[in-house]
C-alpha cells in the first residue's frame, strides 16, 4: 500500500513500458514487490508488446523505483528498454496485477523453456511437500515456456496447459504475488496437472512408471521417453549391445550422441570438466556440452567413436530427474526421430514413427505445441564458448540487430537450417529446424515460419534467401506472392552474422571457411577472404580451387576429395601416390575419376574448405568413409598432437587482385609427412597450423592493401577448436581485432541471421 503523504509532497505518476525478456520469468510480482517497498501507487499488466505500468507517489520514490526496475529485476529478465511519459496523478491508493492485454502489434519477447530450479528440486525431493516426487513440478523459475505457448500475452489460457484446470492450492498460489508460482503459467501438481505413464508391450501402465522405465533400461532397453520439446531416444550409455542396438535401428554409424548424467559427480567421473564446463551444465539453459572424456569412465566407446569429447547434459526437467535417481548414472538421451526427419513430439506419432526404434515409452499429457531439439556449446581453452545447435534454452531469445531494420523474414540454409524473423534492432532467430531433404522437415519449416510469424505478429514482405537457386529455403521464398526477394551470398551471409551479433556496421576482412556455398561465378566456394560490411562484399582470397569429382557424390566420399588434391598436388603422378597412400577404387569407379579429374567432366571447381579436411583425413587414413556430416573435419582434429607447431610452407599467389593460398601444397606436405612414416598425430597437428599460418599471411597482406584491421571468423569450419585458437592467436598477436561467434552457430544454424542482416543494410528501416 502506498503511505500517506504529507500535502506539501507532491504526487507525480509515471507510464512505462518496459521491452525485453519481461514475460514468464517472474517480473509483474517483481514490480508488485518493489512499487510496495517504495510506497508507491498504481498497476502492472502484461501486454503483447511487453509489460506496461503505471506508478504514482513522491519522486524521489519513483526514482528508487526507476533505478531498481532494471538493476534489481528477476535473474531470468533481460530488460532491454525502459520508455517512459509523465501522466497526471490520480490520486491512486495500493498497486495492482491487471488482467493481460493484446495489442494489434506484437513486441514481448517470448520466453525460454528454463532447466530446473534448485527450489522446485528441493520441493521434489522432500517427503512432507505436496509436490513430492511429482514429475511436472515447475515455479517462474523454471519450466516449460516456448514449447507450451500458442500466441502472446503470455497467459495459461494461451498454452497447452489451460487443459488443465488448477486445484485451489495451485490457484492459491498462482494468484498470490508473494508466491514465485504466481502466474507461473505451467504451474501444477499432482491433484490437478498432467500425468505420465508407461507403455510396452502393448499394455499401458500408470503406477510406478519410472521405476519400471529405469528397469528396462538397466536391462538394455530403449525408451523413448516424452521430454521438454519432444521425445528422446534413451539407452543405457554403459551398455555396448544397447549403444549397438540403437546405432543399428537409427541407421547412425558413428554419429556421437548425446549423454544425460544424474549429476555434476557423475559427470566429473566421465569427463574433465573446467569451471566454464561445469557453469554451462548447471546454466538456465541446460544445454548439451562437449566435454573432454576421461579414459577410464566406462562409457561404450560406441557412444562416440573417434571423438574425445562426451556430449553431457543434466536432467533440466523434473520427469529427467526423477527417471535419472533410478536408471543407470549415464544415458544416451538423442533426439527421438527417424534418420533426417524431425523430432517427435507428439504422442501419437511416437507411437507411430518411433515403434520401430524404441522398446517401450513414457508419455505423457502435457502437449507440446512447438516441438525444440536440446542445444550444443562447445567450451573453448580460452573461456570462449561456440554455439554449435541454438534451440531449448535459447530460443527465442532475441539478438540485437546493430542497425535499424524493416520487417524481414530471412529463410536460411538448405542444411542446419534456422530462418529468422528481423525488425526494428530485433532478431529473432528460430529454434533448429535441421537439413531440408525430406518433405517431413520441409513440412516441419513451413509450420514454424507460420508459428512464430503469427507469435511475433509480423507480417514480413521482405523474404532474404541463399543464392543457390536448389535450396528448398529458396524455392519458398521464390514461391511467395506479393513479396520483395533480396539474395543474399552464402558468404557474405556468414560474415554479416558474425558482424550483427557483435554489434558491428563496419568494413572487415571476413574469413568464410565451410563446405559448400553457391559462389556468383557459379562455382562452389567454401574457404573464402572477403572485405565485407553488412550490406555488400567483394572477394579478396580463397583457397585454390580443385575439382569436386562427381559433385555431391566427391562431398560424400573423403577418398574422392583426396584423390583430387592428388591430383592438383602431383599431376601425373597422382595414382602412383594413390597407390602408395593404399587409397583404391573398384576399377569402373577409378576410370570414371580419372576421367573427371583429367578433363574436368562433370567435376565441377571447388574452394571449399571443408572438402580440404575431407582430403587429408582420407589421406592419413583417419576417415575414408563419412557417415555424418563433418565427421572427417572431427576425426582430424581429435587426431592432431597438442603440442606439436610445425607447418607446412603454403604460397600465397596473388591472381588480378585476388589473393590464393595454395592449398594442394599443404596438402601434399601432408602426404609426404605420410609416406616417410611421420605419425598421423603430428601431420594433422601441421595440418591445422599451416591453414593458420597462410590464413594469417593473408590478412597481414590485406592489412597492408586496404587498412583494415577488424576480422570476422564464420562458417562450419570454425566449430574446429584446434584451429579456432591456433587462427585466433596469431591474428591477434598480429594487432588485428578478431570477431567470433557467442550468439549464433558459425555454421549454417547461423545463416539467417546475416541474411537478415544483409537484406536491413541494403534495404533501410524505411522500406515496407
Amino acid at each position: 500500500m502506498a503511505k500517506p503523504l504529507s500535502s506539501s509532497v507532491p504526487l507525480k505518476r509515471k507510464k512505462l513500458s518496459v521491452v525485453g525478456l519481461v514475460q514468464g520469468v517472474g517480473f509483474r510480482p517483481f514490480v508488485y514487490r518493489l512499487a510496495q517497498e517504495h510506497h508507491l501507487a498504481g498497476w502492472v499488466r502484461n501486454t503483447s508488446r511487453g509489460v506496461e505500468i503505471e506508478v504514482e507517489g513522491a519522486p524521489a520514490d519513483l526514482d528508487l523505483f526507476l533505478e531498481g526496475l532494471s538493476r534489481q529485476a528477476p535473474a531470468l529478465a533481460r530488460v532491454e528498454k525502459v520508455m517512459t511519459e509523465d501522466a497526471p496523478p490520480l490520486a491512486q491508493e495500493g498497486f495492482d496485477i491487471l488482467a493481460s492485454e493484446s495489442l494489434a502489434r506484437a513486441d514481448a519477447v517470448i520466453p525460454p523453456d528454463v532447466g530446473l530450479c534448485d527450489d522446485c528440486t528441493r520441493e521434489i525431493r522432500d517427503p512432507g511437500d505436496r509436490r513430492f516426487q511429482y514429475p511436472f513440478t515447475n515455479c517462474t523459475n523454471c519450466g516449460p515456456r516456448f514449447s507450451l505457448i500458442r500466441q502472446v500475452p503470455y497467459d495459461r489460457s494461451q498454452t497447452t496447459m489451460t487443459v488443465f484446470d488448477m486445484c485451489p492450492a495451485c490457484r492459491l498460489e498462482y494468484e498470490d504475488p508473494g508466491d514465485r508460482r504466481f502466474h507461473a503459467e505451467p504451474t501444477a501438481c499432482p491433484v490437478c496437472g498432467p500425468r505420465v505413464w508407461l507403455e510396452y508391450q502393448g499394455a499401458r501402465q500408470g503406477h510406478d512408471v519410472l521405476t519400471t522405465a529405469a528397469k528396462l533400461l538397466w536391462d538394455g532397453r530403449i525408451v523413448a521417453v516424452k521430454g521438454l520439446g519432444g521425445f528422446h531416444l534413451a539407452g543405457d550409455a554403459r551398455n555396448d549391445a544397447a549403444v549397438r542396438t540403437l546405432r543399428d535401428r537409427k541407421g547412425r554409424l558413428d554419429k556421437p550422441f548425446a549423454l544425460m548424467v544424474r549429476d555434476l559427480e557423475e559427470a566429473a567421473r566421465i569427463c574433465h570438466l573446467t569451471d566454464l564446463d561445469r557453469a554451462l551444465l548447471l546454466s538456465p539453459e541446460r544445454p548439451v556440452v562437449l566435454c573432454r572424456r576421461r579414459s577410464g569412465g566406462n562409457i561404450s566407446p560406441l557412444v562416440a567413436p573417434g571423438n574425445n569429447y562426451l556430449g553431457l547434459l543434466l536432467p533440466y526437467t523434473p520427469l529427467h530427474l526423477l527417471l535419472m535417481d533410478r536408471a543407470p548414472a549415464a544415458l544416451i538421451m538423442t533426439s527421438g526421430n527417424l534418420s533426417e526427419e524431425p523430432l517427435v513430439f507428439t504422442n501419437e506419432e511416437a507411437r507411430d514413427k518411433l515403434a520401430v526404434l524404441a522398446d517401450a515409452f513414457l508419455m505423457h499429457d502435457r502437449d507440446i505445441h512447438v516441438p525444440c531439439d536440446d542445444s550444443v556449446v562447445r567450451p573453448l581453452p580460452d573461456s570462449a564458448v561456440i554455439p554449435l545447435r541454438r534451440a531449448r534454452g535459447f530460443v527465442p531469445q532475441t539478438v540485437a540487430l546493430p542497425l535499424e531494420a524493416p520487417e524481414i523474414l530471412a529463410l536460411g540454409a538448405e542444411q542446419k537450417n534456422t530462418f529468422c524473423l528481423a525488425w526494428d534492432r530485433t532478431a529473432l532467430l528460430s529454434q533448429h529446424i535441421g537439413d531440408l531433404d525430406t518433405l517431413e522437415t520441409f513440412d516441419y519449416y513451413r509450420l514454424a515460419i507460420r508459428h512464430l510469424t503469427a507469435l511475433s505478429r509480423k507480417s514480413p514482405r521482405i523474404l532474404a534467401h541463399d543464392f543457390h537457386p536448389h535450396y528448398l529455403s529458396t524455392r519458398f521464398a521464390q514461391e511467395q506472392e506479393g513479396v520483395q526477394l533480396v539474395g543474399v551470398q552464402h558468404h557474405h551471409a556468414h560474415v554479416a552474422a558474425c558482424l550483427a551479433e557483435n554489434g558491428r556496421t563496419d568494413t572487415c576482412i571476413g574469413l568464410a571457411l565451410d563446405g559448400t556455398g553457391f559462389g556468383p561465378d557459379g562455382t562452389v566456394w567454401g574457404g573464402e577472404i572477403l572485405v565485407a560490411d553488412l550490406k555488400d562484399f567483394s572477394r579478396a582470397g580463397h583457397f585454390a580451387p580443385v575439382r569436386l569429382p562427381g559433385g555431391e557424390a566427391a562431398i560424400r566420399s573423403p577418398s574422392r576429395m583426396a584423390l583430387a588434391y592428388l591430383f592438383a598436388a602431383y599431376r601425373d603422378k597422382f595414382q602412383d601416390v594413390a597407390s602408395k597412400l593404399e587409397l583404391s577404387f573398384p576399377d569402373l569407379e577409378a576410370r570414371v575419376l580419372h576421367k573427371q579429374l583429367t578433363t574436368g567432366w562433370h567435376s565441377p571447381l571447388t574452394t571449399s574448405a571443408g572438402r580440404l579436411f575431407d582430403a587429408v583425413a582420407a589421406a592419413l587414413d583417419i576417415c575414408r568413409r563419412r557417415s555424418y556430416e563433418g565427421q572427417p573435419a572431427l576425426e582430424l582434429e581429435m587426431a592432431a598432437a597438442p603440442d606439436e607447431n610445425g607447418f607446412y610452407p603454403a604460397e600465397v599467389r596473388q591472381v588480378g587482385q585476388t589473393l590464393v593460398l595454395n592449398t594442394p601444397a599443404i596438402f601434399r606436405g601432408v602426404v609426404e609427412d605420410r609416406l616417410a612414416g611421420q605419425d598421423n598425430a603430428v601431420s594433422a597437428a601441421r595440418f591445422h597450423q599451416s591453414l593458420a599460418e597462410g590464413l594469417t599471411r593473408m590478412c597481414l597482406q590485406l592489412r597492408e592493401r586496404t587498412g583494415l584491421n577488424l576480422i570476422a571468423l564464420s562458417g562450419g569450419v570454425f566449430q574446429n577448436s584446434l584451429l579456432l585458437i591456433h587462427l585466433k592467436t596469431r591474428l591477434t598477436q598480429a594487432g588485428f581485432e578478431v570477431l567470433t561467434h557467442k550468439l549464433a552457430p558459425p555454421n549454417d544454424g547461423g545463416l539467417s541471421l546475416g541474411q537478415a542482416a544483409a537484406a536491413a543494410a541494403r534495404l533501410g528501416p524505411g522500406k515496407k
